[in-house]
């Protein structure tokens, strides 16, 4: 017999209690434009090859994207860039990338300024998973910065408190 799923709000507020690291996704469309969206669901995959593997909502703008682009990078933020993150979530697609803070690196990936790293992908493998696709990138690249992480956690933002 197969139990009941969970309600939607009892599912948030049991995955609310798993403090997780906050990225902006970027990748750019058949056209050449800048598409991005803010992400909490990143998760290392496997080390041989090097995978990654994060969820996007099959009526994000960055869903087709991703599909067609076949490259993308995971921009993991600092503590100090909330802003970031709500724009690249609340703000309209057209107007995301409108305020600058973001280059282009030789290949034409989308790197976010100021951030804790920059994984650079090239799509893997693709798995519809009910609204949303997982979606497994190889890690071809990137680089790391010092700093401290931007959490969310029990539905807000937040930072690591030392001692």
């Amino acid at each position: 017999m197969t139990r009941p799923d969970a309600h939607p709000s009892s599912f948030r507020r049991l995955l609310g209690r798993f403090a997780t690291g906050v990225t902006v996704l970027t990748a750019r469309d058949p056209r050449g434009q800048p598409v991005g969206m803010t992400a909490s669901s990143l998760a290392s995959v496997s080390l041989a090859p090097p995978l990654i593997s994060v969820c996007v909502d099959v009526s994000a703008e960055l869903h087709r994207v991703l599909s067609a682009s076949g490259e993308f990078v995971v921009n993991i933020l600092r503590a100090d860039q909330e802003a970031v993150s709500r724009r690249f979530a609340e703000q309209p697609p057209s107007e995301r990338f409108a305020s600058g803070g973001w280059r282009e690196d030789d290949r034409g990936l989308i790197l976010l300024d100021g951030v804790l790293a920059h994984i650079e992908c090239e799509l893997y493998s693709e798995f519809p998973l009910g609204d949303h696709t997982l979606f497994v990138g190889r890690v071809t690249g990137g680089q790391a910065y010092d700093g401290e992480p931007l959490l969310y956690f029990r539905g807000r933002y937040t930072e690591i408190r030392r001692p």
